[in-house]
């Protein structure tokens, strides 16, 4: 919206959003919204137009879940949560504080709360195969700002995967890493395998001797070769080796990505809602003995670096979500994991086989949820249009760089993940039938057309799978909790 023209009256901003029309909100009458010194006035038209307000938000949350009911959501970071969890977070959970840790809380009102979050640290110290657990941060990207505070200083070095060959911006200069200072030198990669270069890595370990060496991507293909060179390298300069698992955590703990703990990472950070299919929000894990003065040394360190580093309450209606998510895990987990990198490997041959240019088709194209796809020629920054006319036809991609790109908003590949539509019961049929839709998208302009057969094939794709859901309730459903 422009800005008002010299003199004229400035009117609040807003805008309603209805079967897909858009229309201003009522006027509201200028600035009678307000009193002369800036404060609410509480009368019939404010409460009308904020009456408004709300409904828009409601509104756009029932458009949001229909759109998602009809599309093929293929972004690579996002999952749906089972019914049981997403129970969790319309409880009274949601409102309450519990800082601190279980029988030693900065609050009262916390004991029914402690027996969740005892259960969920010997979940996930269970599904993970580790000693210790911290399940308090609100995301990834959290979890690691835990994890820079507890083991660095400002000034120290770091090594980790640059941006440009699939990093995660909390690794960067520009994010999380920078944030707290540190000085980050990017391994080398290989760019045909999709991976880190094993002996470039080593030998960049014991060039820099970084505090934290750090592993994880967000573009992640296949394992990261830690065990061997990388791992001697590491404990020859007494390096911390952090492998941040936010996109496989749900294939490493079915047990068919890679086991970092016994490959030789120290620390494993991650979130909680991609491949393992819980709510937003990330886990600190740790392998050290409790016993020895080294290994309980350094879980306190890890401890205190959670809280009070950077959370303080920490959205215990989601850690009970988290907790629903692991118990499921353990049950339904390797079934789940096996399943999505079975789709990945299918998408990623019936699309080559389509005349797309799928990355890494010596390696059979992925090991994880993911595969990359490069749109055009390098450089002409198609994958942004890719992903624009995708989403036309109901497929929900992005844009994502791939070697050799330079400008990450015009970028010449698509970065895809199968794992909700693995989690609604897709297999390898219709992996074939998505690569198809792809096809007569991106090479032959049939978008109108497709948007139709997207939704029809959905409609047979709507519950949620791999929980506890013998009521088979879907996973888009709107839960309108004002029309018992």
């Amino acid at each position: 919206m422009s800005a008002p023209a010299s003199g004229s009256e400035a009117k609040p901003p807003g805008w309603f959003i209805t079967d897909g029309r858009i229309a201003p909100l009522p006027d509201p009458g200028g600035a009678s919204w307000m009193t002369t010194t800036g404060s609410l006035k509480s009368d019939a038209s404010a409460e009308t137009d904020m009456r408004h307000a709300v409904d828009l938000v409601r509104d756009a949350a029932r458009r949001n879940n229909r759109f998602f009911a009809e599309s093929l959501p293929m972004i690579a970071s996002e999952n749906i949560l089972s019914p049981r969890a997403l129970e969790m977070l319309t409880t009274d959970f949601h409102g309450r504080y519990a800082e601190g840790l279980p029988g030693r809380r900065y609050y009262q009102g916390c004991k029914i709360f402690d027996e969740v979050e005892i259960k969920g640290i010997e979940l996930a110290k269970r599904l993970f195969g580790c000693t210790w657990a911290n399940i308090q941060s609100t995301s990834g990207t959290v979890s690691n700002m835990a994890v820079f505070k507890a083991l660095a200083e400002p000034g120290d070095a770091i090594t980790a995967v640059g941006t440009a060959d699939g990093g995660h911006i909390s690794h960067a200069k520009f994010g999380s890493a920078g944030l707290r200072g540190l000085k980050i030198h990017e391994y080398p990669f290989l760019d045909d395998q999709m991976t880190v270069d094993p002996d470039g890595a080593a030998q960049l370990i014991r060039d820099v001797r970084p505090r934290i060496a750090l592993f994880g991507q967000s573009v992640f293909l296949f394992p990261t070769p830690i065990k061997g060179a990388v791992a001697d390298a590491a404990a020859e300069v007494g390096a911390t080796i952090m492998y941040d698992g936010a996109h496989v955590l749900g294939l490493v703990s079915g047990g068919q990505f890679q086991d970092p703990f016994r490959e030789g990472a120290h620390v494993v950070t991650g979130s909680t809602h991609k491949t393992l299919p819980g709510p937003q929000g990330g886990v600190v894990l740790a392998n050290a003995d409790p016993e020895a003065d080294d290994g309980a040394k350094f879980l306190r360190r890890l401890e205190s670096g959670v809280f009070p580093g950077v959370v303080s309450s920490y959205h215990l209606h989601h850690m009970a979500a988290k907790t629903i998510a692991f118990a499921e895990h353990i049950a339904f987990g390797r079934a789940y994991a096996a399943q999505i990198v079975k789709n990945a490997k299918s998408l990623g041959a019936a699309m080559s086989e389509r005349g797309f240019q799928v990355l890494a088709e010596e390696r059979g194209f992925t090991e994880s949820h993911q595969i990359l796809v490069q749109i055009g020629k390098l450089g002409e920054g198609k994958g942004r249009w890719a992903a624009e006319e995708l989403e036309k036809a109901g497929i929900i991609t992005n844009m994502n760089m791939i070697p050799g790109d330079t400008k990450p908003l015009k970028p010449s590949g698509l970065r895809l993940g199968v794992q909700e539509l693995t989690r609604i019961g897709m297999g390898d049929k219709q992996m074939e039938a998505v690569a198809e839709l792809f096809e007569r998208v991106v090479l032959k302009g049939d978008t109108a057309n497709v948007k139709r057969d997207v939704a029809s094939m959905r409609k047979d794709f709507q519950t949620v799978r791999y929980c506890f859901n013998e009521e088979k309730i879907g996973g888009y459903e709107f839960h309108d909790l004002l029309s018992r």
